[in-house]
């Protein structure tokens, strides 16, 4: 059976540009969010508002979730009314940076309602969002994954299962670590290198072809840093967990805290 209808809660920068190339591609999408502006960006872009996430539940095969924390995912899913009003079949996608462990709770709580569940956290920014261009991790049953498949692809352009339930978010902080690490190396050798009288614009062009090129320096100055701490909260957390002493992403941690678009760009000026 094709899927017509999906709805995404939390129409924030991602959710709305998500829920809008679901729009384009040919799917009735519902869709809430607390902020007016979100709504109104949402409503220009073909979104049908909802009145509250029980009434997303109620109009949608599909749910796309994609608020801000853990506490904010578990608020949506389990206590909004939403999964009360989801049709037996319907999947839930986690799309939000949560922790493997919310994502399997929530995957239990959902499947005991005849719910699927899968955690779809997506990378590739704010520019691949835009363009209907991210890449999307998904963790899961693979039946609910073939079924949710063609609405996360509206919006993905790799679309990949990648395992059971908290497996999407494990390979999204994986992601991450390195996407950190790359950006702090990549500050400390330009931050240098400019000290010294290079032409940053020029030497970031010419490193592009070497074996230092890497996504975070082809980008420089585009990329904010904006949910450095947060990511590596969560993998500092995970690495605790796991009694695997992770040295490296410890000091990522503490030199992401100074880096930044503004201190990124000051290098190009």
């Amino acid at each position: 059976m094709s899927i017509a209808k999906a709805g995404v809660i939390g129409l924030g920068a991602m959710g709305v540009q998500m829920a809008r190339h679901m729009v384009k591609k040919g799917f009735t999408v519902s869709g809430f969010d607390i902020a007016a502006d979100a709504v109104a960006r949402a409503a220009d872009a073909g979104v049908k508002i909802a009145n509250n996430p029980a009434e997303v539940g109620a109009l949608s095969e599909i749910v796309i979730v994609m608020v801000a924390t853990d506490k904010q995912v578990e608020q949506v899913v389990v206590h909004s009314g939403m999964l009360e009003r989801l049709a037996p079949g319907a999947v839930v996608c986690v799309s939000s940076s949560t922790s493997p462990e919310t994502a399997r709770e929530l995957e239990q709580i959902c499947e005991a309602r005849g719910i699927g569940f899968l955690d779809t956290p997506v990378v590739l920014g704010q520019e691949a969002a835009d363009s209907g261009t991210l890449t999307v991790f998904c963790g899961g049953r693979a039946e609910s994954f073939e079924k949710a498949r063609p609405v996360l692809s509206a919006f993905g352009a790799n679309v990949m299962h990648v395992g059971a339930c908290g497996m999407g978010q494990l390979t999204k902080t994986a992601n991450n670590m390195l996407l950190w690490a790359c950006m702090a190396a990549n500050y400390e050798v330009l931050t240098m290198m400019k000290r010294m009288g290079a032409d940053i614009p020029k030497l970031i062009a010419a490193l592009q072809h070497s074996s230092g090129a890497n996504w975070s320096l082809e980008r420089w100055g585009r990329s904010t840093g904006k949910w450095a701490e947060k990511d590596m909260d969560v993998a500092l957390e995970l690495a605790q967990d796991a009694k695997v002493p992770v040295p490296l992403a410890a000091l990522v941690d503490q030199l992401m805290k100074g880096i930044n678009q503004q201190t990124m760009k000051a290098l190009l000026a």
